[in-house]
C-alpha cells in the first residue's frame, strides 16, 4: 500500500499543470492517478463547480489518490475515482452523464511506487515475484508469459516492445533455462540475461533493460490501451479543451506524436490536389512542436525525467 512517504512531485508536474490551462469550473481527468499528485494539481484549482476524475487499474495508486485528495480542504471541490483503464474513457464518461470535459492527463508507463515495490516485480533492480501487472487481478503475469510463449513470441515482444538488439540470444536462453527450472522471481531473469550478454552491452546501461521493458508492455498491453485511448480522446474533450501526454520511450512518444499530427492535418488528397476534396477538417493543433523534455535540475532530482516528453494538443 502507499504511503505518504510514497508520495513525490511527478515528472515535468508544472509544466502539466501549465499545459492544462485548467478553468477554476472545468471538467478534468487525470487517466494516471498514481500516487496523486497530479490529480491534487488540478483539484487545487478547481471551484465547487469544477470536477475532477482520477482513473487508475492499479487499486493502490487509486487508494493512494484517495487519501491525497481527501487531505485538500478547498472550496468544496468534488472528484470521482475510478478503477479501470484509460482506454474505457469514453464509457466512463458516458456512466456519469458527461459529455465531453476541458482537460484530459495521462502520465505514461510504470509509476515510482511501482518501480520501488520489489513484490510488484517491475523492477530488475529488486529481487521480487516476477509479476508487472499493473493491475492485480489481470489473468497474465510476466513469469507466464517467460514461462509459457514460444520462442517466436518472445523474440517478437522482446524486439517491438524492447528494441532489444539480442532478442534472439535472451529468448532462446530463457527457453532452454526454463525448461530446466520455471522463472520466478525478477533476479532469476536479471542473472540469466547478465550470463548471456555480451560484455560491450553491460558496460552500457543495465543489461535487463529493454527486457524488463519489453514485458512490461506486452502483460499490461501499455500500447494498445494508449492506442485506445487516442481514438476517444477527440469525443471527449470540449472546444479549446487540452490533453497532456507523457511518455517516458520512443514507441510510446512516435505513436502520440503521429496521431497528435493526424489529428492537426487529417487531409488524405494527394500531395499534388490544388485543394482538399477528401472533407476532413483539422481538429486542432499541436502545442509546442517537439513536445517539452525535463530541464537538467528535474532530471537530477529524478532520472526517470531523462525519458520524459510531454505533448500538447488543444482541440476546436
Amino acid at each position: 500500500m502507499y504511503k505518504a512517504s510514497d508520495y513525490h512531485i511527478p515528472v515535468l508536474y508544472q509544466e502539466v499543470i501549465e499545459n492544462l490551462a485548467i478553468k477554476p469550473d472545468g471538467f478534468y481527468v487525470d487517466c494516471t492517478a498514481g500516487g496523486g499528485a497530479h490529480s491534487l494539481g488540478i483539484l487545487e484549482q478547481l471551484s465547487s463547480t469544477g470536477l475532477l476524475i482520477s482513473i487508475d487499474q492499479d487499486p493502490e495508486a487509486l487508494a493512494a489518490t484517495k487519501l491525497k485528495l481527501e487531505s485538500l480542504d478547498h472550496n468544496n471541490t468534488q472528484f470521482i475515482l475510478v478503477h479501470d483503464k484509460f482506454s474505457e474513457l469514453k464509457d466512463i464518461l458516458a456512466e456519469r452523464n458527461i459529455d465531453k470535459v476541458d482537460g484530459i492527463l495521462a502520465d505514461l508507463g510504470v509509476s515510482s511506487h511501482q518501480i520501488d515495490t520489489a513484490r510488484r516485480g517491475f523492477s530488475y533492480r529488486r529481487d521480487g515475484a516476477l509479476d508487472m501487472r499493473m493491475n492485480p487481478n489481470n489473468p497474465v503475469s510476466a513469469a507466464d508469459l517467460i514461462n509459457t510463449s514460444t520462442e517466436e513470441d518472445l523474440v517478437y515482444i522482446l524486439k517491438v516492445f524492447g528494441e532489444e538488439r539480442y532478442a534472439n540470444l535472451i529468448a532462446r536462453s530463457i527457453v532452454e533455462k526454463r525448461n530446466l527450472k520455471p522463472f520466478e522471481t525478477t533476479m532469476d531473469l536479471v542473472e540469466l540475461i547478465k550470463s548471456v550478454m555480451p560484455a560491450r552491452s553491460k558496460r552500457e546501461k543495465h543489461p535487463a533493460r529493454r527486457t524488463f521493458q519489453a514485458l512490461r508492455i506486452a502483460v499490461n498491453q501499455e500500447l494498445k490501451e494508449l492506442e485506445k485511448l487516442l481514438e476517444v480522446i477527440p469525443h471527449c474533450l470540449n472546444n479549446k479543451g487540452r490533453v497532456n501526454l507523457i511518455s517516458f520511450h520512443s514507441l510510446e512518444d512516435r505513436i502520440i506524436k503521429n496521431k497528435f499530427q493526424e489529428w492537426e492535418n487529417p487531409c488524405t488528397c494527394p500531395n499534388d490536389f490544388p485543394i482538399c476534396v477528401c472533407g476532413k477538417k483539422p481538429l486542432g493543433k499541436i502545442i509546442h512542436r517537439k513536445g517539452i523534455v525535463a530541464g537538467k535540475e528535474d532530471i537530477a532530482k529524478n532520472s526517470r525525467a531523462r525519458s520524459a516528453r510531454l505533448r500538447v494538443f488543444e482541440m476546436n
